[in-house]
């Protein structure tokens, strides 16, 4: 048998034999006689003792190798010392070159050691005039060198180290990864699909836990970023990574954030989504989040249908906890002030009652925010006496009185008639230890001021400054003056304006407020030098508080023209135009249609072509009036441009509305020529040019050429008087927009209510399974009561 060729595998030492003689010294020194058979159990458990702790250690050991594993070690160890060897022999300082290989020649082996032999640029030789030279190029023509330019990387402090070129990113903080992130996204108009967006997420080092996701909605919805709060969640909670890990708490504060930026329509988009997901269904924080969101949007419906949703189990939801699992809850104080917050802005006075009704149906007291709101609703549906009745109630109750009460209460006495009974409440709450806010003063002085009392206003607006308002004071004078001219106080108007100048500096608003007194009321030539100082101000300093503005232009324009200064009135139209301030069609149409009655046609042509160059569509009545003045001027090509122009426009003149204009504006014999015109030219044949022609035919009379006019059964019953007066001063009647126009439908709900759009007819049969009833009835009770 061949001996092993191995090293002799290791034994454990033998255990140290016991010492008797310290066994005996210790035994003596605790007073034990040592005698034979004490010292024969001590050492045996010495000996036991020195056995386990040998076994414990043996145990310890790594098992013995085999012999393959011997060689494998020593051919490791020795492939390990050769490489070293050899590195030391290719790289022993600095200086030492690889000498190549013998049978190459000495032209490679030179060209080894150049290629081998370089160093990293350190950027001492760069002069850093050239690199500001190119950066301002750059930056000046940024169009041009978008593609060198990357928004989404941003290089702070610290990214780059000992000034070499080797980049080591900085090691941020959590706080400033989220930070980085919120700033970054802000700055930029990126989608959940964009690959951008995905980058600067991956890239951000977050793992976007709970606590990293709230904080970085939070923030968004303080940037007021509340579409890229929808896409970070969008996106997180859809990448495979995270989709098991949906937090309630997340969508809550997502909640939060578009109720912050009024996007009552967005936040029942995510609602929808929660109640379909276990994991993330609402609890009574989001409710609450949801219904104050709707009850300042004003939608009623919806609100009641998610008050009828949360006190039934939805049949169909994801990720469903556990078969008992019971979600119902029961609507509070906060949800039902939320029903009385949309009842204002809906006027629905009597669904007071019936919040009354649920509270005491759920076993809750009304509390100051209800009663408060509750007159809010009388104030705006016109019931004072129940305004009235609401406070007594509040009193009787004991809830405290707070200054916005008393705000009600005073607006309630001023659309009664009611001024001292106003003063005397203001009063009450002063003896009552009530402390008054700006805006109750400033409600007072308004109604004081529209009875002619502009004194006794005067005094309340000295107790709105001892308070500190958060408002200029140039603010309230500009409503006082406001509502003393709603009042017919013409000379209130000035006295106050006098007084204010004594007080402060009036700014542009009260000078606005005053251009319009001026230009109502015949006087021309104080208006006329209240803009001109205003347009001083322009020249004199770009930031001034005094500097004219697009309302200061409009309210002379009109000014103008009610004094039939149509001279003056290019001239403003001009000093606007300069100054950069877009002319608003929506309030001044009728202005300008006026004036190219009055022979200014040519402003009324640079509007209409400043407005198609913005994109916009000009008003029905600049088509119309560029018709009849190139009509009379027998421009009739520009005419049947204007005619094709109107019928791809989303508007309709009627034939009466032709007829009219015709008899009024323009002779019979250049309406003989358009028609010829008309009829020898291929025009759209649409609502609007139908009428023209049939207006036509009916002033002119019938022609051999006259075009062939379909039946229009609209054409008949459109009813019009005041020919081109009508069509300026009423845009909306006249504007009927086709609905491929638009791609979003218009609100609706402000109207009507039509609950059959919101709660389809299979999920109300769901809805009344519960035993209460339904949004839609609810409503038609109120209706029908």
């Amino acid at each position: 048998m061949e001996a092993s060729t191995g090293t002799p595998s290791s034994f454990p030492n033998p255990p140290p034999q016991p010492n008797l003689e310290k066994i005996k010294q210790k035994l003596l020194k605790y007073g034990v006689q040592p005698t034979p058979r004490i010292l024969h159990n001590l050492r045996k458990k010495d000996l036991q003792k020195s056995n386990r702790r040998l076994a414990k250690q043996t145990s310890k050991l790594p098992p013995p190798l085999s012999d393959a594993q011997r060689e494998a070690v020593l051919e490791e160890s020795h492939f390990q010392t050769i490489k070293k060897e050899y590195n030391r022999f290719t790289k022993n300082g600095e200086t030492d070159k690889l000498v190549g290989k013998p049978w190459e020649g000495l032209e490679m082996i030179q060209l080894r050691e150049l290629s081998i032999d370089k160093t990293d640029y350190d950027g001492e030789r760069l002069n850093p005039e050239h690199l500001m030279e190119l950066s301002d190029i750059i930056e000046c023509e940024r169009d041009k060198f978008s593609w060198i330019l990357d928004k989404d990387i941003d290089l702070e402090e610290g990214l780059f180290e000992n000034e070499v070129r080797k980049w080591a990113p900085r090691q941020r903080t959590e706080a400033e990864s989220i930070k980085f992130l919120v700033d970054r996204l802000s700055a930029t108009e990126l989608s959940a699909k964009d690959w951008k967006f995905t980058r600067m997420m991956r890239y951000s080092g977050l793992q976007f836990t709970e606590g990293q996701m709230m904080k970085i909605v939070n923030g968004l919805g303080y940037k007021g970023q509340w579409k890229h709060a929808l896409s970070v969640v969008e996106w997180v909670y859809t990448s495979k990574e995270h989709m098991h890990f949906k937090s309630r708490f997340v969508y809550t504060k997502l909640l939060a954030v578009l109720g912050r930026a009024r996007k009552p329509r967005e936040a029942l988009q995510v609602f929808n989504l929660m109640r379909g997901d276990g994991h993330i269904y609402p609890d009574m924080a989001a409710y609450h989040s949801l219904a104050v969101t709707l009850g300042q949007a004003g939608l009623l419906k919806e609100l009641l249908s998610v008050i009828e949703s949360m006190k039934i189990k939805p049949k169909k939801i994801r990720n469903m906890r556990r078969k008992n699992w019971n979600p119902e809850l029961q609507p509070d104080n906060v949800i039902f002030n939320a029903v009385l917050n949309a009842c204002v802005a809906k006027c629905q006075w009597k669904g007071v009652a019936w919040v009354f009704q649920q509270l005491r149906k759920n076993s809750l007291r009304p509390d100051g925010a209800s009663y408060g709101l509750a007159m809010e609703v009388m104030l705006k549906s016109g019931k004072y006496d129940l305004v009235h009745e609401f406070f007594g109630k509040m009193k009787r109750n004991g809830k405290a009185l707070k200054a916005l009460t008393y705000k009600v209460l005073v607006r309630a006495f001023w659309e009664e008639g009611k001024v001292d009974e106003a003063v005397q409440a203001v009063r009450d709450m002063e003896r009552r230890g009530v402390i008054g806010t700006a805006t109750v003063y400033y409600e007072l002085a308004r109604c004081l001021c529209f009875y002619g009392r502009w004194q006794d206003a005067i005094f309340e607006i000295n107790k709105l400054k001892d308070l500190g308002p958060t408002r200029p004071l140039a603010v309230a004078f500009t409503g006082m003056i406001k509502s003393a001219m709603d009042g017919g106080h013409v000379q209130d108007c000035v006295s106050l304006y006098e007084h204010c100048k004594t007080l402060i500096s009036p700014d542009i608003g009260l000078t606005n407020a005053m251009l319009k007194v001026y230009g109502r009321n015949d006087l021309f030539l104080k208006a006329r030098e209240l803009f001109e100082e205003a347009t001083r101000n322009n020249l004199d300093s770009e930031n001034s508080p005094k500097k004219a503005d697009a309302f200061t232009f409009g309210s002379m324009l009109e000014a103008s023209a009610r004094a039939l200064q149509w001279e003056y009135f290019e001239h403003v139209y001009k000093e606007m135009t300069l100054s950069s301030h877009r002319f608003d069609q929506s309030k001044h149409s009728a202005l300008l249609v006026e004036a190219s009655i009055n022979g200014k046609w040519h402003l009324l042509e640079h509007a209409f072509d400043s407005i198609l160059e913005a994109g916009e569509i000009p008003h029905v009545s600049f088509f119309v009036e560029m018709m009849c003045q190139a009509t009379i001027r027998r421009d009739y090509d520009r005419a049947v441009n204007l005619v094709n122009a109107m019928a791809h426009a989303p508007f309709r003149v009627s034939f009466q509305d032709w007829i009219n204009l015709f008899e009024e504006r323009i002779n019979k014999a250049n309406l003989i020529e358009l028609q010829e015109k008309l009829c020898s030219c291929d025009i759209v044949k649409e609502a609007t040019v139908l009428n023209l022609s049939r207006a036509l035919q009916f002033i002119c009379g019938d022609s051999l050429h006259s075009i062939e006019i379909p039946e229009d059964e609209d054409g008949d019953s459109d009813e019009g008087s005041g020919g081109l007066s009508r069509l300026a001063e009423d845009f909306e009647d006249d504007l009927v927009i086709s609905p491929s126009y638009y791609d979003e439908g218009s609100d609706s709900d402000i109207d009507e209510f039509n609950f059959e759009d919101v709660v389809p007819s299979g999920e109300a049969d769901g809805l009344r399974e519960s035993g209460a009833p339904s949004a839609l009835e609810i409503l038609e009770t109120w209706k029908a009561k």
